[in-house]
Parts: structure tokens; sequence; C-alpha cells
């Protein structure tokens, strides 16, 4: 029997340049699905438009302006896509990126995103370790691989001693205490960061603390496919030491082109060494030292990794077609809780 074709609008925009890959990506493998349409988000096409499904990811962003006033107005037409949600009972998927709601954002924001929790139908997670409160629906898609993203991408060879960091750079993802811990290192080690720092202040202090060291090299600025693809792929091993880690594209980023990373141990990262191959994900507990980075940098020369990181679980058509199953999933339960009476009270989601 054929399926009716669903109308999924994405809560992000045509993709452009300088667009997550994971974006573009994830786009592109829904459009290739037969039994689906998509639609990239315009404010017209949210309030105006016939859709089966909203697909969200970052709520927060929908609520974000260049000054207070434009901020205020995307505010006001978000209170008026839910209200055309709530009446409808459009069906909301929400992929969980994040755990938590962002820091710094006003009572008017965090009502906001706290009704776009309300009313979401299910949850999508990148990994089956996200904790979610009881009673919550969802269903676990893995984050696909950047193989075919970054495969016309010039590569280098690894320079011996080599460590790197790529990424936006924010100050949860801790590249202080990388470079901190990288000056420790005997002198015929090196370190590239490259990345956006989040405040021109967070910049100040990394360079503050890599000063007198020639052997650190910093790029603060957006990196093109084939800078971040030459940063990875000139290191012997890529360091992410952040805080708190779930769901890491740079993780992925690195595995995709076959370099070995450095990442904080935890449950969903240990899940990650068994699904890959231990020797490609090295993990340390605690605080990132000299001795951590040096035992891991050794480990790697004296024991390199053979073949590829197994990722044949991250395949994109398979992602896509994932995708379709859980808007279906979504459709279903919008349609079997019509006439049902929502809980009022306040319940703490996970994001």
């Amino acid at each position: 029997m054929t399926m009716r074709r669903l109308t999924v609008l994405q809560s992000f925009p045509e993709p452009r340049a300088t667009t997550n890959p994971y974006i573009v990506m994830l786009a592109a493998a829904i459009r290739e699905q037969p039994d689906a349409k998509l639609l990239t988000f315009s404010w017209r096409t949210a309030l105006t438009h016939r859709y089966d499904v909203f697909h969200i990811h970052w709520p927060e962003i929908l609520l974000e302006g260049r000054t207070p006033l434009r901020a205020l107005a995307r505010q006001l037409l978000t209170a008026l896509l839910l209200l055309r949600i709530a009446v409808l009972r459009t069906p909301v998927v929400r992929t969980v990126h994040n755990l938590d709601l962002p820091e710094g954002i006003n009572r008017r924001q965090r009502f906001l995103l706290e009704r776009f929790a309300r009313l979401t139908t299910l949850r999508i997670t990148l990994n089956d370790r996200t904790t979610l409160p009881e009673g919550t629906e969802a269903v676990t898609i893995v984050h696909g691989h950047y193989r075919t993203w970054f495969a016309d991408a010039p590569r280098r060879r690894p320079v011996a001693g080599r460590l790197a960091y790529f990424g936006l750079i924010r100050r949860y993802k801790n590249v202080q205490a990388l470079v901190k811990a990288f000056r420790g290192l005997a002198t015929d080690a090196s370190l590239q960061v490259g990345g956006r720092p989040s405040a021109p202040e967070l910049a100040a202090e990394i360079a503050e603390l890599a000063a007198g060291d020639d052997r650190i090299s910093l790029t603060f600025a957006f990196l093109t496919d084939d800078e971040l693809v030459g940063i990875a792929t000139a290191a012997e091993l890529v360091v992410l030491p952040y805080r708190e880690m779930h769901n890491s594209g740079g993780t992925l980023a690195a595995l995709s082109l076959d370099r070995p990373v450095l990442i904080p141990d935890n449950e969903v990262n240990r899940a990650l060494a068994l699904e890959v191959g231990e020797d490609w994900v090295r993990r340390y507990s605690g605080e990132l030292t000299t001795e951590v980075l040096r035992e891991a940098l050794t480990g790697v020369q004296e024991r390199p990794p053979v073949g590829r990181p197994d990722l044949s679980a991250r395949e994109w058509d398979a992602v896509g077609s994932e995708h379709i199953s859980a808007y279906r999933r979504a459709l279903q339960l919008a349609r079997f809780r019509v006439g049902t009476t929502r809980p009022t009270q306040r319940r703490r989601y996970s994001w």
C-alpha cells in the first residue's frame, strides 16, 4: 500500500555555505526519500503554509535577533507559530541536540521555550544514553558521518607530535585547559587550534595563555571545509576537551577523517569507542592535564589505529529513512491524543 506523502517543515532556512553540515546532510537525506517533501524555514512558510509535521532543532535560534527590537519581533512571531501549532494540532518533532536550556535567556524566552517543550509530540535523541523525563515519547536516530561531506577536501599527512582542536570555540569546550596542558609537553610537540570564538574576551584569554610558545598556532575564524580538514588531518591526535560532551559533531568529523580523538570519558563516549573501535576513541577522566596529553599522544604513536573507524551504522540513507518513520509516528501520536487533556503541571524537559 502506498503511503501518503508527508510535508515536513524544518526549523532551519535553506542551507548556505556557513550552515552546520549536519543540517545540510539531513536536508539532503530527507529530500531523497520518495514519500516526503521538505520545506525549509521562513516565517511566511511557518505561519501560512500547510505542513504535516514541524521538526525543530534549536528552538532558541527562532527567538534571537541582531538587535533587541528584532529579537522581540521574532519572539512575537514565535508566539504566533506556537498558537498555530496548538490550534491545528500540528505534531512537533524535536531533535535533542542539547540537554539543558541555553544560558543567559530572559523570562519571555524561557516561557516560549518551555511552551515548545510542552507542544512537542516526539523527541529524536542522537544516542540511546540521553535521559528524558518519564513518559516522554522518543526515538534514537544516530548522527550521520561526514565522510561524503569531506570527500573532496585535500588532506595532509600527520605531523609527528601534532595535536589539534577545531570547531566553534565556546567556554564549555574548554580550549583554555588544552592550551595550559599542552605547554608542559616536550618541545617536539605542536598544537593547532582553529575555530571562531563565541566572544572576543574568550579569544583574548586563549591568546594570552598561548603567548610566548611558538609551537601553538591559533586561527580565530570560521573555518572553511578545506581549512578544517587541513587542521584535522595534519594532527596525530584531535583533542576535544569539552567540560560536558553528549553529542559531538566534532568527534564524528575527526573520525570521518580517520583521525583518533581524545575526549572526556563518559557513558556516551564509551559506547562510541565500542562502536567505532577502541583505538580511535581515547578517553580521560577528570581534568585535562599535561600527563593526560602525553599518555594519549604516546599511545597513538606507539599503537596507531589500524584501518578506518567503523562508521557503518551512520550512513545517511538510513538516517533519512528513520526520520520519515519518526515523522509518521509523531502523526500517529498526535491523532491518538486528539480529545485528550494535556497535564497542567510543569515538567522539566531535556534540551
